[in-house]
Order: C-alpha cells, then structure tokens, then sequence
C-alpha cells in the first residue's frame, strides 16, 4: 500500500469485531491503534496472545507484528487519526432496548480531545439501534461545546457481517460492505480504507487463504439509518430462517419425514438457498438473541408489530425443549440419571457461549435432577467461569463425558463429534442413547451399532 492511500485508523473496542477489523486493517497496510480499557487484555496483545478464541486470529496477530498497536490510551492517538471505528459492547436490557452506554462513552471521549486543527471520520461498527449516528453525532458535539471549540467531523454507520469462528473471513472476502453517511468525505474515505478488500488487491494471510471461486464484493453506500436497518434486518431474516426449518422439523417429527432432505429440497431453490436451513437446538450468540429482541423494541416503539420476528424467538426458546422432551421419550425418567453434554458453545470454531442453547438444557437437567457430565473443545473455561452455580462434571473428553452416562446429547456441531468411535462409547455407556441437537451424526450408524438415536425432525 502506498503512503497515500495508507490511513491512521483507531479501532475502540477489542471483541471479536474491533480485534478481527485491527488485525485486518493492519494487515492491509493501515496504522492502526487498538484500544481497550482493560489493561490486562492490552497486555496480552501486546504480547502477541489473542484475548478470544477464533480461527487463525493468534496467527495473524503475531504476523502482523508492529503494523497494529494496543493501548488503553485513547485520547493519545486521536489527534493523529483519520478515522475512529467505535466496535465496542451494545448489551441488551432487560427490555430489549440496546443499552449504548459504552458506545456514548466512547463519543464523549471523542468530543473531549479532538484536535479542531484535523477533521475526523467516526465509524459505528457495533450493532446499534436506528438513529445511533445521529445520537453519537449529538454527544461529540455536546462535548465540543462544553471546551467552546469546533471541530470538522462526521459520523458513519459501517455494520458488520461477521460469522464467529469464519470472523476473519468474512472480513477478508466479505458479501458485501455497507457504508452509511450522508458526508461524501466520509464516503470516500471509507472506500479508501477498504480498497484493498474490495478490489482484492492485498496479499492473503497464511491462516485465511483467498478462495477460489470468490467475487469481488459489493460496497453499498446509503444514509446511517438504512445502514444500521440493514443489520438488523439481515440478523432479523437469518433466526427468522433457522426459526422456520425448527418450525418444520417438528412437523417431520410427526409425519416421519426428514427434515434434512427437506431442507436440502427447498435449498436448492435459488430463491431461498441453502444457508441457514439446519435444524437443531436453535440460534443463539452475541448477536441474533440481541439484535432480535432490540428491533422487536425499536418496532413497538413505532408502533410496528413485527410478528414474524416474535415469532422467530419463540420458535427458538421452545427448541430448547424440543432436546429435553426427546430425552424424556428415549429415557423415560431423567431424575437420577447421568447424562453427558457434547458442546457448551452455542456454534462451533468459537469460545463465545451467549445465549448458548447448552446453557438453557443443562439447567432444565439440573432441574430435573439429572447428573451432569459436560465437554466442549474450547468453551469449557468460560462456561465454569460464567455459569459457576450450575453443579456440572467438566470432562476432559467427549469420551469421558459419555462414559457411564445413561444418555449424550450432543448441542454443539464441533468437527470432532463426528468422528468419534461410537460404537466404542456405546460400550462405555450405561444405555445407548443419544439425542442429537445438531443432527450432524448418521442416524442409521448409530442404530446399527445399538443406539437408540433421535435428531431434530428425522
């Protein structure tokens, strides 16, 4: 890149948006600052080791070396910046309303050391409400009046699409890249910071290889309320879209039809697609359970009843049921019994278990009296740290987990899963059941072997 298209960018906010966006901008050949308030997180990164877990995030860190800097000092690099991305929390209420206070924070810093001498481009990257750009537009200028100075800057909403465990991915070779402002400098200076992405002029990073069938990327640019409708409306249609294939499989369930063939029959429908039709314990994460409830919020407020979107999270909270109640079915009485639990994050390749279905499923067992055994790849730390009332035996296998256990239900779709021995962990167990919540296993394997299996609508 040369110095001329090369821009001093601070990203505030170290989660798995603002770290993958860093990381990725400095790879493109930006200056890039990093910061987060938590010393102990910038300390790790300056030491080259990823706060989070994500795929190939450790590696291109340390590959990155000096291109990206972390600090908990904000106010220091702001006077050298082109553009400032705010990508830090927007946690629910109990409402569902977005609470924005990180986000306003974030802005009276902003307002409280800009140099009136350099113009400033300030990017919404976190999920926010409709209307945030404007609002964080107000609370900088609330705080340029308070030092009685003026200042040249706008406020851009640039969403992200990020899927955990394909976040740097996503980032590199996205669908498309939405930009909303109403300030053409703004616009072009975007563009600027994405040329590399979006005419695919950078050299891939060795965990992230380009792929081969990959298009060039559409950039979308549009006013900050479509921009920030955009990703809700996106959000909104994918747990929509899970929510219908769970809807149906209850209906397979019944009739004794297979959901999978059924979604891969209406799949290949190019009007509706493959993606996102795979039955199971349901959608959970950082951002579908959030963003749903926040539109269902901004939609009573305009007195909009969005009830394909409610419908949606009903759908999803009776899903996690639907695993108990397969359970229940298979072996009759759960009160004293033990069983195992394959996956505590709520998808695979992540560490993340917000709104986990694990965490619903393993406290109706609890509740129901249940022993339970539980194992994740990754997640298992986080989980013991954040759920520490919830009595449950952490394994150090899939294996051990299943061993002695009257029955597995398998909740997360972690690559190892399937190919584990089962007919050996049969054995191990004290009844051969196995409920898959992913319906990621071959059913008719497993019966063969002995278990008695039952997935999501098959």
């Amino acid at each position: 890149m040369k110095d001329a298209e090369r821009l001093n960018i601070i990203i505030v906010g170290t989660g798995y948006v603002g770290l993958t966006t860093g990381l990725a901008l400095g790879h493109l050949g930006h200056v890039v600052t990093c910061v987060d308030k938590d010393m102990a997180i910038v300390d790790k990164l300056e030491r080259g080791i990823s706060t989070i877990y994500e795929p190939g995030l450790e590696e291109l860190l340390q590959e990155t070396g000096d291109a990206v800097t972390f600090t908990e000092n904000l106010l220091k690099y702001l006077p050298q910046a082109d553009l400032v991305v705010i990508a830090v929390g927007t946690p629910s209420k109990l409402n569902g309303d977005t609470d924005l206070s990180y986000v306003e924070g974030v802005a009276c810093e902003i307002g409280q050391a800009m140099d009136p001498a350099s113009p400033l481009v300030i990017v919404n990257k976190s999920t926010v409400p409709i209307g945030t750009a404007q609002r964080v537009e107000t609370v900088v200028k609330e705080e340029l009046d308070k030092r009685g100075v003026s200042c040249s800057f706008s406020v851009a909403s640039n969403p992200e699409f990020l899927r955990e465990g394909a976040a740097l991915h996503d980032t590199f070779y996205p669908d498309r890249i939405v930009v909303g402002s109403d300030d053409m400098q703004a616009l072009n200076l975007l563009r600027q910071m994405y040329a590399p992405i979006l005419e695919q002029t950078f050299t891939p990073p060795q965990a992230v290889p380009r792929p081969e069938s990959y298009q060039l990327p559409a950039l979308v640019t549009t006013s900050p309320t479509s921009a920030e409708l955009i990703k809700y409306t996106a959000n909104a249609f994918l747990a929509m879209k899970i929510s219908f294939i769970n809807e149906f499989a209850s209906v397979a369930d019944k009739v004794g039809a297979d959901i999978v063939e059924v979604a891969k029959g209406i799949g290949l429908d190019k009007r509706i697609g493959p993606g996102f039709l795979k039955a199971g314990a349901g959608w959970g994460g950082s951002c579908f359970p959030k963003d749903v409830r926040s539109i269902l919020f901004t939609g009573s407020q305009y007195k909009c009843e969005m009830q394909l979107v409610q419908a949606a999270l009903e759908v999803n909270r009776r899903q996690r049921m639907v695993v108990i109640e397969k359970l229940q079915e298979s072996l009759k009485v759960i009160r004293g019994s033990t069983v195992g639990v394959l996956g505590l994050a709520f998808k695979p390749n992540t560490d993340d278990i917000r709104e986990s279905p694990a965490i619903d499923v393993i406290q109706e067992l609890l509740d129901m009296g249940a022993r339970v055994k539980a194992y994740d790849p990754v997640a298992r730390e986080r989980y013991e740290q954040t759920y520490p009332e919830q009595s449950i035996v952490y394994c150090a296998t899939a294996e051990e987990a299943a061993q002695n256990s009257d029955a597995v239900i398998l909740l997360t779709d972690w690559t190892e899963f399937g190919y584990l021995s089962w007919s050996e962990i049969g054995e191990s167990m004290k009844k051969k059941i196995i409920i898959d919540g992913r319906n990621m296993l071959d059913g008719n394997e497993l019966r063969s072997t002995g278990f008695i299996y039952s997935g999501i609508g098959r």
